[in-house]
């Protein structure tokens, strides 16, 4: 507004001067609404899987431009122990080849033998690929009875076994799922290295022999999850046939199980744990395990350093006093982690008070500290932070159940490193496309996850199920032997 405007506005008297004000009061109100507005959709849109539950990988991996300054060699650095493969002990070595001296390299004098340890150099070669091939013939019989022919019969291990025996269908199964190979890329193998053809038809045959005979394996650890006293669970997409469906993981103190599912909701916790699990449940704030807990009163874990994420964003939003409560919350729960982080310098009896002293401050300050402006039409101003402050009136405890349950950590972090190498998968293979591939899919995730847990070979384990199911004997167990106590 213009001098001149002005002083008409003022010469026109008193009404046409309060009539101006409260117009314009009314116009800059709605503009600050609407700035605050954009600001928190700009902050929403400007989450992250550092301030969010999104996955790191729709992070924006632009590369930031490198600062001026002197780059770091390549290769091992100044001060770090050098790495280096342990030698073969000698019963592991086929062939010896001693290099000797006569003459001097240099000068060509006389040299002396001394007694020191030679230097080696120890090669791996692979020897050309040897396979066994079987034929097995039933013949002929005419009955003079029935008046035809007859064929004996063949074993039934045999007709089982297919083209392929027990160690050739283990292979098969460990390059598809531990080494994420496709199809494609298997046949290629076989037809180049083994020097057999076979179809993409007849592979995905071998996968649903595999997964018969991890079947009772996988039931065995399916029956023990409802009698576990801690668990952590997690879930991620899913496609079959370009339809939606979820992978489930549960992670317990010994193996792991997936679960591929339709459902994302807690009937999936329902048909998987039974409505009386007496454990408990580490995972994230999702609302199914919230209906879980509530409707079956199951004890939870929800995890921290998902609720870290979520206080980073509240400290990044433009309004100053939301961004203040969430920085002194986010502050209480890093001197939280810092007492965890001293517990062995700590008596038992003083960590445990000193992390009920932390949970009472995070707990007074989510609560007492959290911000709040109702505006003329009863509506939530700062809603963000007294969203954050309700989730810690009705779940507040949740948080901290890890106080006093021995084997659950504060964060999720176990089920979510037990899931990304099925991330992995299914970049690769795009999903299942049928109920049986499904099924395949959770008992070789299964075997795969729990032996690299259990510190076993996933292949080991493959070949002896395939083994025992082709010779129709009992398959081995993914539960570890107890140990032996006499």
């Amino acid at each position: 507004m213009r001098h001149q405007q002005a002083l008409a506005i003022y010469k026109a008297g008193q009404d046409v001067v309060v009539k101006t004000l409260c117009d314009m009061d009314a116009e800059i109100t709605s503009l600050n609404k609407t700035i605050k507005s954009q600001e928190i959709t700009i902050a929403k849109l400007s989450k992250n899987s550092s301030n969010s539950g999104k996955r790191p990988s729709s992070d924006d991996i632009t590369k930031p431009k490198s600062k001026k300054g002197k780059k770091r060699k390549i290769g091992g650095q100044l001060g770090h122990p050098r790495h280096e493969r342990p030698v073969f002990p000698e019963e592991f070595i086929n062939a010896f080849h001693d290099y000797e001296l006569d003459r001097c390299p240099i000068c060509n004098g006389n040299v002396i033998f001394v007694d020191a340890e030679p230097r080696i150099i120890q090669q791996v070669e692979l020897k050309e690929v040897t396979i066994t091939t079987q034929e097995h013939r039933s013949y002929a019989y005419w009955c003079e009875v029935c008046q035809k022919i007859h064929y004996a019969p063949f074993p039934a291990e045999v007709v089982k076994e297919g083209l392929f025996k027990a160690r050739a269908t283990a292979v098969v199964a460990y390059m598809s799922n531990v080494c994420h190979a496709s199809f494609s890329t298997i046949r290629k193998f076989f037809r180049d290295i083994i020097g057999i053809k076979v179809s993409r038809g007849y592979l995905a045959k071998i996968i649903q022999k595999v997964s018969m005979a991890l079947e009772k394996p996988y039931e065995e650890l399916l029956d023990r999850l409802p009698l576990e006293t801690t668990l952590n669970v997690d879930e991620t997409g899913h496609k079959e046939n370009g339809d939606k469906f979820w992978t489930w993981v549960f992670k317990a103190e010994l193996y792991v199980l997936f679960r591929i599912d339709k459902s994302r909701g807690s009937n999936v916790l329902i048909d998987v744990l039974g409505k009386e699990f007496n454990g408990v449940l580490g995972c994230d704030y999702f609302s199914a395990y919230r209906k879980y807990m509530k409707n079956f009163d199951i004890s939870i874990q929800f995890c921290i350093a998902h609720l870290i994420r979520d206080i980073k964003f509240l400290a990044g939003l433009p309004d100053t006093e939301t961004k203040a409560y969430g920085q002194k919350l986010l502050q209480n729960v890093k001197d939280m982690f810092k007492i965890i982080h001293e517990k062995e310098n700590l008596t038992q009896e003083q960590f445990n008070t000193a992390l009920e002293q932390a949970k009472g401050k995070i707990i007074s300050v989510a609560i007492g500290d959290a911000p709040s402006c109702i505006d003329e039409n009863g509506k939530e101003e700062k809603r963000e932070a007294q969203n954050m402050a309700n989730r810690f009136r009705k779940h507040g405890k949740e948080y901290f159940t890890f106080i006093t349950t021995p084997g659950i950590g504060p964060t999720n972090n176990l089920a979510e490193q037990a899931i990304r190498f099925v991330v992995i998968d299914r970049h690769v293979t795009q999903g299942t496309r049928s109920i049986k591939g499904r099924k395949a899919n959770e008992r070789l995730w299964t075997v795969i996850a729990t032996c690299s847990l259990q510190g076993r070979s996933a292949f080991d384990f493959i070949l002896k199920a395939v083994t025992s199911y082709f010779n129709g004997q009992p398959p081995p167990s993914l539960l570890p032997e107890p140990a032996d106590t006499s």
